[in-house]
C-alpha cells in the first residue's frame, strides 16, 4: 500500500532542518502547557494516543502494512503494567518495562503469524488476533472482565518523582512521548527506514535487490507494537485503570482515524490527528453518541477533500517536509 503522500519531499539537509525546527517548537509548546491553564489530563491522554498513532504510522506510512489490530498492543501493555503495579507491587519504571516487554513479545508472536500475508489478508489476520485477545481478556481472572483493573497506584518513578502530582506526571509522560517520537524519527531516517520505504513502494523490486523483505517488515511490526505498548503503559498512569476499551476493535479504528486525519506517511501528522480526535471526544462529550457521527463526517471530509491529511496538505502547500 502506498502512502497518501507520494509527493513528499526527499530527505535532504534542508528537510531535516525543517523537521527539527518543528520538533523544537512542538516540544516547547508542550513543555509550557502546565503554565497555561489547559486541563493536563486531556493533554497527557492526547500525548499517549499521539505516540500510539506515530507507532502505527511507522508501520503503515513507511512500511505499507495496514494493521487493524494495534489496539491489542495498547491493551496488553496496559493490563500487564496495571497488574504489575497493583498486584505485584512493582515500582513504576519496572511496571512500564513489563508492559512494554509484553507488547514486544506479542508483536513477535502475532508478527510470526501474520507478516507473510499481503494486503487485506494481513489486515484481517491482525484484526482476528486482536479480537481473540479481546475475548481472552474478557474471561481472564486477572483483568477483572468488564470492570477492568481500577485504582492503580502511581508511585514514585525511580524512587524520586511522585507521579501522584499532576505536573510531575505530565512531564514524565511528555518525556516518554518525545523519546518515543525521536526513536521513530531516527528509524524513519535510517538505512532501515529507507528499505522500509522501498518495500512500501515496490516490494518485488526490493526483493530483486537482495533485501529479505519479510525480516524488515517483521522488525518494523515488532518495533511498532513495542512503541504502541509503551504508550499503553504510560496511559495506565494517566487514567489509573486498564479496561477492555483499549483492546476493542473500535480502538484500532480510532488509531487509523487519527493517522489519516493528521496525515499518513508524515512525521507530525499522527500527533496532530491524535490531538484533534481526543479534543473532539473531550469537548464534544455532551453530544453523546453524536460524537461518533461527527468523527465519521470529519473522516469522510478528509478522504474527499484532504487526501494527504491536515499536515500532509500543509506540507504539500508549503513544499516543506513535515
Amino acid at each position: 500500500m502506498s502512502a497518501l503522500t507520494d509527493d513528499t519531499l526527499p530527505v535532504t539537509p534542508r528537510a531535516m532542518r525543517d523537521e527539527m525546527i518543528v520538533f523544537a517548537v512542538m516540544a516547547v509548546l508542550l513543555a509550557v502547557v502546565p503554565f497555561t491553564g489547559i486541563y493536563p489530563f486531556f493533554v497527557m491522554q492526547a500525548l499517549c494516543f499521539a505516540l500510539l498513532a506515530c507507532a502505527f504510522n511507522l508501520l503503515i506510512g513507511y512500511g505499507g502494512l495496514l494493521s487493524f489490530g494495534h489496539a491489542m498492543f495498547l491493551g496488553t501493555a496496559g493490563y500487564v503494567s496495571a497488574h504489575a503495579l497493583k498486584v505485584w507491587g512493582l515500582p513504576p519504571e519496572l511496571g512500564i518495562v513489563a508492559g512494554t516487554a509484553a507488547a514486544a513479545l506479542l508483536g513477535l508472536v502475532t508478527g510470526f503469524i501474520s507478516i507473510k500475508r499481503q494486503g487485506i489478508y494481513f489486515s484481517m489476520i491482525t484484526l482476528a488476533l486482536s479480537q481473540l485477545l479481546y475475548f481472552l481478556y474478557l474471561q481472564a481472572p486477572f483483568t477483572h472482565g468488564e470492570d477492568g483493573i481500577q485504582g492503580i497506584p502511581q508511585g514514585h518513578l525511580f524512587g524520586i518523582f511522585d507521579l501522584s502530582k499532576p505536573t510531575v506526571l505530565y512531564y514524565v509522560v511528555l518525556a516518554g512521548f518525545l523519546g518515543g517520537f525521536l526513536l521513530i524519527y531516527r528509524t524513519i531516517n535510517s538505512p532501515f527506514g529507507e528499505v522500509l520505504k522501498a518495500i512500501r513502494e515496490n516490494e518485488p523490486r526490493a526483493i530483486s535487490l537482495g533485501y529479505k523483505t519479510d525480516q524488515y517488515k517483521m522488525l518494523a511490526y515488532i518495533l511498532s507494537g513495542t512503541l504502541a505498548g509503551f504508550a499503553g503503559s504510560l496511559k495506565v498512569f494517566v487514567a489509573q485503570n486498564a479496561s477492555l476499551t483499549d483492546v476493542h476493535w473500535s480502538m484500532s479504528g480510532e488509531i487509523v482515524l487519527m493517522t489519516l486525519v493528521g496525515g499518513l506517511g508524515t512525521i507530525f501528522g499522527p500527533v496532530v490527528g491524535a490531538f484533534v480526535i481526543i479534543a473532539m471526544q473531550q469537548y464534544l462529550a455532551g453530544f453523546g453518541q453524536w460524537v461518533t457521527v461527527i468523527q465519521g463526517v470529519i473522516f469522510v471530509a478528509c478522504v474527499l477533500l484532504f487526501r494527504r491529511g491536515l499536515v500532509g496538505e500543509l506540507a504539500h502547500l508549503l513544499r516543506r517536509s513535515l
